[in-house]
């Protein structure tokens, strides 16, 4: 074997797999893959120039993460968004979120801090803009950056198995003037919070933060939804 040569190969093989795997990723939260839909795999081999091996690798992970259903002898599906699914998803992702900013307020640095302030005041430019695909942007990279802080990767890994279902629920509900209003209000609060350090009113903040966005996608499924914190 040419250990110079191998290894390369493979992480070249592992980077177009994670790049392929996050652009699908991308096309299901955002709706270009709408809920249901029978994912064209010829169509996007042509369209990204590459096999059906990697396609199939990363159809893998995204139906791991319950974004696809894969159909034995009859290819791969966009899953559903259920209510039952949002009702077991949120309350979890509400518990992971609160622990989030209860470990990033004991372990956050002041330059870790100034970065999320200057990506909540990103996130107040696109919402005054009325830039809604920007402003979720900015606002997911607050949330990543919250976890990051967290310095725990065993709650990394188990936030971000879940945190695209949560995404793509978001996206899909119709964000109201009222309730943009009230998440921006909830920002404002996590951001007042994480300068206090202050981890017990974090996560409760963050915890509401959640349950008003369930409620929100909830309501656009045809029902109110109660929502219960895991632990």
């Amino acid at each position: 074997m040419n250990y110079l040569t191998e290894p390369t190969k493979d992480l070249r093989r592992k980077s177009l797999h994670e790049e392929l795997t996050q652009t699908l990723r991308d096309l299901i939260i955002h709706g270009t893959l709408p809920p249901g839909v029978k994912i064209p795999e010829k169509d996007l081999c042509d369209a990204y120039s590459v096999s059906r091996t990697p396609l199939r690798e990363a159809l893998k992970v995204l139906a791991s993460e319950g974004l696809v259903v894969l159909e034995p002898n009859r290819g791969a599906r966009v899953s559903q968004i259920t209510q039952e699914d949002l009702d077991e998803v949120f309350p979890v992702m509400g518990a992971l979120e609160a622990l989030a900013g209860e470990l990033a307020c004991r372990n956050i640095t002041d330059q870790e801090i100034a970065e999320i302030q200057a990506l909540h005041q990103q996130m107040l430019g696109h919402y005054r803009d009325l830039d809604l695909d920007s402003y979720f942007t900015a606002n997911q990279k607050i949330h990543e950056a919250l976890l990051a802080a967290a310095r725990n990767q065993t709650l990394t890994t188990h936030y971000r198995s879940l945190s695209a279902r949560v995404q793509r629920a978001r996206y899909v509900a119709n964000m109201t003037p009222a309730r943009w209003a009230q998440a921006v209000d909830e920002h404002e609060e996590i951001i007042k919070h994480l300068l206090a350090r202050n981890g017990e009113r974090l996560a409760a903040t963050l915890r509401r933060h959640l349950e008003n966005k369930l409620k929100t996608v909830s309501h656009h499924l045809g029902r109110k939804a109660d929502f219960r914190p895991a632990g």
